[in-house]
C-alpha cells in the first residue's frame, strides 16, 4: 500500500495536465497605420498681440479652414480604428 501512496501525487498531476487545454492560436490582428495627417496635432490660426481688422478677418478665415482640416483628420483616425476593429472581429470569428 506505501507505494502507491508515494505515486498518488504524481498520478493527480499527470490528471490534471491532460485536462489543460494549450491556449488558442491568436495570431495578431491586421494593423492599419494611421495617416500622418491623424497624428499630427490641430494647429489654429493665433491673432497677433494688437490684432487689426485685416488680422481679424484673416484669422477668422484661417481658423476655419484649420477646423476643417482638423475635423477631417479626426475622422479619418475614426475611420481606420473603425476598420481596424472590424478586422478583428473578423479574425476572431
Amino acid at each position: 500500500m506505501r507505494p502507491l501512496i508515494r505515486l498518488a501525487p504524481i498520478a493527480c498531476t499527470l490528471l490534471i495536465a491532460s485536462c489543460a487545454k494549450p491556449p488558442p492560436n491568436l495570431s495578431a490582428a491586421p494593423q492599419l497605420s494611421l495617416a500622418p495627417e491623424a497624428l499630427r496635432p490641430c494647429a489654429l490660426h493665433v491673432l497677433p498681440a494688437a490684432p487689426t481688422l485685416a488680422d481679424l478677418e484673416i484669422g477668422y478665415v484661417t481658423r476655419g479652414a484649420n477646423l476643417v482640416a482638423c475635423d477631417a483628420a479626426r475622422r479619418l483616425a475614426v475611420e481606420t480604428h473603425q476598420a481596424q476593429q472590424a478586422l478583428a472581429a473578423a479574425e476572431r470569428r
